[in-house]
């Protein structure tokens, strides 16, 4: 398994795999969501904040993340929002997902990057270094429908201090769909 970044000419492939992964293990209507909101974070998100991995094996996408920016109205700290994540179903089990987080991980880390979020199960989530966050100490930007599903974790030694204000995701994100 190549674990490499996304580029522009692998929108339409990445896009495909978010929405059959979906499909496969939600629903259509699921799969078609998810599918967009990849489509539209890749196409509208600006280019400085997103960031995108994916896992190949024989030139093939088995996987792919989606980070992008998330900002803190009173803090400059640099923070990435991880969604969505997609293995493609005949993949899944053999530790694709997670060895793919990793690898984003560390590439945020050596980027500069400070926190990581992401709202999702935090059993599957915590296999990678996610912990539940209270919303007291980083706020989601939109209300959630599964509170203990608000995770992070520190991309730096320290402790993820508590952040006050408002906080923005990437518009293609700010949705209470996706929340």
């Amino acid at each position: 398994m190549q674990f490499t970044s996304f580029t522009p000419a692998q929108a339409d492939e990445v896009t495909a795999l978010f929405r059959r992964t979906f499909s496969a293990s939600e629903g259509e209507n699921e799969g078609e969501l998810i599918g967009t909101l990849a489509a539209n974070l890749l196409a509208s998100t600006p280019e400085d904040e997103l960031l995108t991995f994916l896992a190949l094996e024989d030139n093939r996408i088995q996987g792919a993340i989606v980070f992008t920016r998330f900002h803190f109205e009173h803090s400059p700290a640099l923070a990435y929002l991880l969604s969505p994540v997609a293995v493609a179903p005949e993949a899944q089990g053999n530790g694709v997902g997670q060895a793919l987080i990793k690898f984003g991980l560390q590439e945020l880390a050596q980027r500069g990057a400070e926190i990581a979020l992401t709202y999702g199960d935090p059993n599957f989530y915590g296999k990678v270094g996610f912990k539940p966050i209270a919303q007291e100490v980083i706020a989601p930007p939109l209300k959630l429908t599964y509170p203990e599903g608000w995770i992070a974790q520190s991309l730096t030694n320290a402790e993820i201090a508590p952040i006050s204000g408002a906080t923005r995701c990437a518009a293609a994100l700010n949705h209470s769909e996706y929340w």
